[in-house]
Order: C-alpha cells, then sequence, then structure tokens
C-alpha cells in the first residue's frame, strides 16, 4: 500500500477539489436548514384509508388558518411532512381535526380518524434554532481544541522528526476535511432531495469527528511505535510500512461499521434517517482520509521542513 505515500500528490489534489467544491456549494447553495435551526413546525401524517391528496390539495387545506407559507413534502408511499410557523397545541389540535373533516367528507363517509394518523409534530421558535447554531459551533470548536491537546500530550514523547503537537493539527486538518466534505454532499442532497440539516445531522457531524479522529490516532500510532522501535530508519519508509501495517484494520472496521449503518437506514426508520446517512458519508469519507491524508500530510511537512 506504498501507493498511498508515493502518490500522495494525486489524493492532496482529489481532496482539495472536494473541499473547494465543497465550500462553493455551501456559500452558494447552503444547507437546507430544519427547523430546529431556522424555527418552526413540522407535522408528519400518513394515510390510512384514503388515496394520498397532492400537495396543493393538502395546503389548500390549510389555507384558512395563519400559518405562513406551508411547504407540503410527499414521504414514502402514503405520508406527507408539512412546514408552517410555529403554532402552539391548540392551534395543533385545530389544524388536524379541520383536515380530518374536510377529508372525510369526499371519503364515502369514512370516519375523520380513519382518514390518517400523526406520526409526529415539532414546534421550536426562532430564538431556539438560533440558540443552537451557536452552540452547534462551539461544540465543534471545542472537540476541535480538544483533539489538538490530547494528541499533543500522547504524542510528547515523539518529538522527531516531527514536533508532537503536529500530530495533532494534522489531525484536526483531516477532520475538518471530513467534515467540510460531509457538508459539501449534505448542501448537493438537500438541494435535489430535500434533505434537511437538523439537530440529528450536528449529532451524527459530533460522532464523525470522534470516529474519525479515532482512525487517524490508529495510524499516527503505529507511525510513533515504528519511530521508538527502529530509530535509524528513513521516514518516508516508516510512515509506509505503518500504513501497510494498520490498512486492513482500519478499512474492516469502517467496513462492518458501514454495513450496520446501512441497515439502519434501510429499516430503522424515517426521524434516523438523516442522521444514519450523515454517519454513513462521514465514516467513509473519514476512512479514506486516515489512510490517504493524514500520513502523507505528516510526510509532506517533515520534507517542507527538511527543504527549509
Amino acid at each position: 500500500m506504498t501507493s498511498a505515500i508515493k502518490q500522495r500528490k494525486i489524493w492532496f489534489f482529489f481532496s482539495s477539489i472536494m473541499v473547494l467544491a465543497s465550500i462553493v456549494a455551501f456559500l452558494v447553495v447552503g444547507l437546507n436548514l430544519g427547523i430546529d435551526f431556522t424555527g418552526g413546525s413540522l407535522l408528519e401524517i400518513e394515510f390510512k384509508t384514503i388515496t394520498r391528496p397532492t400537495s396543493q390539495e393538502i395546503v389548500a387545506l390549510l389555507e384558512e388558518f395563519d400559518i405562513g407559507t406551508i411547504v407540503a413534502q410527499p414521504i414514502g408511499d402514503n405520508g406527507f411532512i408539512l412546514r408552517f410557523r410555529d403554532i402552539d397545541e391548540d392551534l395543533h389540535q385545530k389544524i388536524l381535526s379541520t383536515m380530518r373533516q374536510k377529508l372525510s367528507l369526499n371519503s364515502n363517509e369514512l370516519a375523520a380518524e380513519e382518514i390518517f394518523i400523526e406520526k409526529r409534530f415539532e414546534s421550536i421558535g426562532p430564538s431556539i434554532g438560533q440558540e443552537l447554531k451557536r452552540k452547534t459551533f462551539w461544540a465543534i470548536l471545542i472537540v476541535l481544541l480538544a483533539i489538538i491537546i490530547y494528541i499533543a500530550w500522547a504524542f510528547r514523547r515523539v518529538s522527531k522528526p516531527i514536533a508532537s503537537w503536529k500530530y495533532g493539527l494534522i489531525a484536526v486538518v483531516t477532520l475538518f476535511h471530513d467534515i467540510i466534505i460531509t457538508v459539501g454532499i449534505f448542501v448537493v442532497l438537500g438541494k435535489l432531495y430535500g434533505i434537511e440539516a437538523n439537530a440529528a445531522f450536528v449529532a451524527a457531524l459530533l460522532t464523525i469527528l470522534g470516529y474519525s479522529v479515532n482512525d487517524t490516532i490508529v495510524v499516527f500510532d503505529r507511525i510513533r511505535e515504528n519511530l521508538i522501535r527502529n530509530t535509524g530508519e528513513e521516514f518516508e519508509k516508516n510512515i509506509q510500512n505503518s500504513v501497510n501495517e494498520v490498512i486492513t484494520r482500519s478499512i474492516n472496521t469502517s467496513f462492518t461499521t458501514l454495513l450496520t449503518l446501512f441497515a439502519i437506514f434501510l429499516f430503522g426508520g424515517q426521524t434516523i434517517r438523516s442522521f444514519t446517512l450523515t454517519l454513513i458519508v462521514g465514516i467513509s469519507i473519514g476512512t479514506y482520509s486516515s489512510i490517504f491524508l493524514a500520513s502523507p500530510l505528516l510526510l509532506a511537512w517533515e520534507k517542507l521542513k527538511t527543504k527549509k
């Protein structure tokens, strides 16, 4: 697997293109933020006894209520997700009652309660959404700082040819790489398929930070062990050997994790699908970066220092 090191310029180019494209997509298009960030109400219903109406018909049923812009998104075979401004519980119940009564008039006199079932209802004020944005930023920043400090401390006995704090900094660079590309992919998915970035998305990003840095530390730890064990060995050869020794373990671990996540994504239900999909994307990218980006960056930094 020496190509991971020998062909590092290819991986650097590929990662740079992906990061740049993700940043451009984020700045131009932006994430499709859910009500956790923007504030508002989300109502998910599923029709049981009648054919699902069209989006326009659903919106028309709710026009009498002053609930702002209504977005009706079909989901599955018989479901709808409705989004509108944040409302209280009284108005929530009035909306359900009115929809059932109007739909039952054209449904062969079926009982109103039989028309559809409510699967979930969430209502979040705009102030809470702004607070969540701030907490998300600080949570990610604190995690990254803690990772740098921890890795610098863990690698304190290995200061040559690379200072211990540089291991931590490179680990954080790869984490930024993983998070930025994951966000960029979700910008595209949000634009094409309406997938939202919500609180579960943030939780998944923080999980990716932990999983990805664990993969990177496994590689770095093997490099540290080999530096101590083989003091006279060339640094580049040491990195090549270290990557070769752990690559099978890293791929197998990620593969088994992804198998589980795919099963949860397919059969786990709609409420955790966004969370699971984020983990699938992030862990896949993190596995790539821990092998093809982190160690080559370590070598590139050492070579740059040598040239100077």
